[in-house]
């Protein structure tokens, strides 16, 4: 059953979703280059098939995406207090975000709330 209600895991919610939706911007932004980028490919490498570039792109982007699904998953379920491990996952999701720093701040507001969640 969930103890005192503090700030704590708030703050850590609203740090996940925001640390998840810097990673999932980007990996959107990645995986849109990489589609332009393989039309553009030619002009720039003829000698590099057009699909490497998609290729590369979403072997980056989709792991991003998937990341920061985990984060913005995690931030809802700890602004809930529901579902401890998931909230855990999410702000060590956040962590590797741009703004690590967010992240490193989010496990620990997570990690000293435990007894509030169910």
């Amino acid at each position: 059953m969930a103890g005192k209600k503090t700030w704590m895991p708030t703050a850590a919610g609203i740090l996940d979703i925001i640390a998840g939706s810097f990673v999932l911007l980007g990996g959107f932004i990645l995986l849109i280059f990489g589609t332009v980028g393989s039309s553009i490919m030619p002009y720039f490498m003829p000698q590099m098939p057009p699909v490497t570039a998609v290729v590369i792109f979403s072997s980056i982007a989709v792991p991003l995406i998937l990341i920061a699904i985990l984060a913005i998953v995690g931030g809802i379920y700890a602004l809930q207090r529901k579902i401890w491990g998931l909230a855990l996952a999410g702000s060590i999701a956040a962590f590797f975000s741009p703004s690590w720093v967010l992240g490193v701040a989010a496990i620990v507001f997570t990690a000293l709330s435990k007894n509030e969640f169910e």
